[in-house]
């Protein structure tokens, strides 16, 4: 990390402030890098040469390159899309693993067959950009994946931690980049977009590896609860910029993080209620497990709907709000100004009938003559 730090600059790999961004000066952005190559290492100590985890970390590589490119040049939606979805195929048609399965639901294996691959990408890539999304203040994407890391081993149970390996490699590798990112060491840096689409991609495939085994710990529905805030929020997002007629890759500040700090809290208090909303969302997934297989889905499905409905609700009475803030001294201003343009109104016409009073005289006086 420090040698990239001193490096930021020279490369352009640093954060600069703007109408979305409220941060204080320009912050490199490194974070997520720094955990990368961390991994990296750790992976070739630790001694596993399995071609999933080969696969996952080359595609990872790819993945992380893009994001630097981004935070650096500004890539164009399409053209990420198009190389997470490359990515993707890679690690299917590498390792032949995918989505083909939902389990046991209602009653019924429910067998997905060649028809999980379009799934397995639309859920890769979702859940990449969503932590991608949710890195918007400081320490909430890192501390939402160690959440995640750890209901994947609540869940499994946590004798079962050496088919997370990586992960929990990944969660250490954070560590450092929290402890910069919150300011309580050395200087501050941003994880950035490599950083937050590694994550987000370690996290999905190990979570489909997980849970298409031959005897899972896992069940699709857990993944749900595994992750659960972040899918929420960004199908919320997605869902009201589709219904305001927007992109749904359109940035804007409508993210939960962003309307707990319009609301007034401070970034570190909307950071721990969302770390504690994101712990409680998992503590009612393992409530949710000793229900029918099939209510627990249910459960997550209305709890979206709820999500959705609230949020987008309180954002649209924030808009409301903030609209009418910065109308509301314009119109007092054109109401103070209202009196001082009718007196002067008054004036011009009190003016033109002098005129015209004068214009009258010097004709009537013409006339007698």
């Amino acid at each position: 990390m420090i040698l990239l730090y001193h490096h930021a600059e020279s490369i352009g790999l640093v954060d600069r402030p703007d109408e979305r961004k409220r941060h204080v000066g320009n912050i490199p952005l490194i974070g997520g890098l720094s955990a990368f190559f961390g991994v990296i290492v750790s992976m070739c100590f630790e001694g596993q040469s399995l071609l999933f985890t080969n696969a996952l970390l080359g595609t990872g590589a790819v993945l992380a390159l893009t994001g630097a490119l981004d935070d650096r040049f500004d890539l164009s939606v399409r053209t990420r899309l198009v190389i997470q979805t490359g990515a993707v195929l890679t690690m299917i048609y590498t390792t032949g693993v995918y989505v083909h399965t939902l389990g046991r639901l209602f009653g019924h294996d429910l067998e997905l067959g060649a028809a999980g691959i379009p799934l397995t990408l639309v859920a890769v890539v979702g859940l990449l950009n969503a932590f991608n999304m949710m890195d918007g203040i400081d320490g909430l994407a890192g501390m939402l994946t160690l959440v995640s890391i750890g209901a994947i081993n609540v869940f499994q149970g946590f004798s079962q931690w050496q088919s997370c390996i990586l992960l929990l490699l990944l969660a250490a590798a954070l560590i450092p980049d929290l402890a910069a990112n919150l300011e309580l060491v050395g200087r501050k840096v941003f994880l950035g977009d490599a950083g937050s689409v590694m994550i987000g991609y370690f996290l999905a495939w190990t979570l489909i590896q997980l849970s298409q085994q031959p005897q899972p710990h896992l069940s699709t529905v857990d993944v749900l609860w595994c992750v659960a805030l972040p899918v929420l929020d960004t199908l919320a997002v997605m869902i009201r910029r589709l219904s305001e007629g927007k992109s749904p890759f359109k940035p804007d500040r409508g993210h939960i993080h962003h309307i707990l700090l319009n609301a007034g809290f401070s970034a570190h208090t909307a950071l721990v209620m969302l770390v504690g909303l994101a712990m409680a969302l998992v503590f009612m997934g393992t409530l949710t497990r000793n229900l029918a297989p099939g209510s627990n889905l249910l459960t997550f499905a209305a709890l979206t709907l709820i999500y959705v409905a609230l949020t987008g609700r309180v954002y649209r009475a924030q808009q409301a709000r903030k609209l009418s803030d910065a109308v509301e001294p314009a119109l007092a201003s054109l109401a103070g100004k209202l009196p001082m343009v009718a007196q002067l109104h008054l004036s011009t016409l009190a003016s033109y009938q002098d005129d015209d009073d004068e214009a009258e005289q010097e004709a009537a006086e013409s006339s007698e003559q």
